[in-house]
């Protein structure tokens, strides 16, 4: 079609040309005493020669206005070329742990004048990487931009490298001022702080950061049950009286209190503290939840108020668990607390015939000394010894 108006115009303008030229018509130029006497094609082919010529000078002038523009763009266009260039080679260089490289390479593309903030991010990591902590720190200081997204950025890498650098109380910081910068909580934020608050060894805000994040599906339920265990562990040996642990107790939850590892820290500490009810009950509902054969041993290092209810108890889980060393140990413990000599004595020997243990023998000595057996007594200390 474009073709097909091209040759109607060229038609055209044959026609309009041999219609001009049999016209007799023309024009006269007056302009005393000079006069000029023009055919009408001759004018008009010099008419059109005029405005094509005056319409050429004028776009060669304009296009020598904006050549210094033009030029000036011509180059920033390739230095950002060149810098896109530069940060392909640091991005690759840095995952491929060739951190020399990648920082130069980011170094190079800084040095071209872009305002971009991932140059200089990438080169303080990089140069974070190589231990050169003075060069990236001056790396991160030389950021100009102050718009959200580059504070965002330069924050969350300070408080990267507090934390590589075991300073949690700078990376809590740089996440505070990232705060105040105006930035809301976001899942990646919340694993920083949640890694520098375990760190500074404050876990009350480790548990009430793992709710955050598990409210969010950010973290993995497995590590986020093993940090919790963890974060009440410690809280319970922070404890440094028998009303905190108590509060302690009150406020975990009850698939944490159950678990092995709690429940014999617990139980240690208020036997520490000299209540032996609390402990008693923690190992109880423990054991009766979770079955732990070394959780058990405990249980006869707490003989409460009421031994005889302990050792029924006991005597009803060796029904379930009659081979458990730990059990009759405990059983061997309560019944010598109960001046049962007897049964102290045969628990103690079942629980050696299962498993030699350094406590058993040391108890079955006990008992000798009791019973005033002072050869045999030396002869399980020894026996005791031998085993550490």
């Amino acid at each position: 079609m474009k073709y097909l108006i091209w040759i109607l115009m060229l038609f055209a303008a044959a026609v309009a040309m041999t219609t001009a030229a049999e016209n007799p018509a023309y024009v006269l130029l007056v302009y005393p005493p000079y006069r000029i006497e023009l055919s009408l094609m001759l004018f008009v082919i010099l008419l059109l020669f005029t405005f094509v010529s005056g319409y050429g000078v004028v776009r060669v002038i304009l296009a020598a206005m904006r050549l210094p523009a033009s030029v000036h763009k011509f180059r920033h266009e390739r230095a950002q070329a060149k810098a896109r260039e530069l940060l392909d080679q640091a991005l690759g260089a840095y995952f491929e742990g060739r951190y020399g490289e990648a920082e130069r390479a980011a170094a190079h593309a800084i040095e071209l004048d872009e305002p971009s903030v991932l140059y200089p991010i990438v080169a303080a990591r990089a140069a974070h990487e190589l231990r050169e902590y003075e060069k990236r720190d001056a790396y991160l200081s030389a950021i100009e931009d102050q718009s959200l997204h580059a504070t965002t950025m330069r924050l969350i890498a300070a408080a990267r490298f507090m934390l590589d650098q075991r300073d949690p109380h700078g990376a809590l910081r740089a996440l505070q001022d990232l705060r105040a910068s105006g930035v809301r909580d976001y899942p990646g934020m919340l694993a920083l702080e949640l890694k520098a608050q375990q760190q500074a060894g404050n876990w009350d805000e480790v548990l009430d950061l793992l709710a955050q994040l598990e409210k969010r599906n950010a973290i993995d339920p497995t590590a986020a049950t093993q940090l919790g265990q963890k974060a009440w562990l410690e809280k319970i040996r922070q404890q440094e009286d028998l009303a905190g642990i108590e509060r302690c107790l009150k406020a975990m939850p009850v698939n944490f209190k159950w678990r092995s590892r709690i429940a014999a820290t617990a139980a240690q500490a208020t036997i520490r503290f000299g209540n032996c009810v609390i402990a008693q009950k923690l190992l109880t509902d423990s054991l009766n939840v979770y079955w732990d054969s070394e959780l058990i041993a405990l249980y006869g290092d707490c003989p409460s108020g009421d031994v005889v209810s302990q050792i029924e108890q006991a005597e009803t889980w060796l029904n379930q668990h009659p081979n458990d060393a730990g059990l009759l140990l405990s059983l061997g413990k309560l019944c010598l607390h109960q001046k049962l000599w007897g049964k102290a004595q045969s628990y103690l020997e079942a629980s050696l015939s299962v498993e030699p243990s350094h406590a058993a023998y040391n108890t079955l000595a006990q008992l000798a000394e009791r019973l005033g057996k002072s050869d045999e007594a030396f002869k399980y200390y020894q026996s005791a010894v031998a085993l550490k």
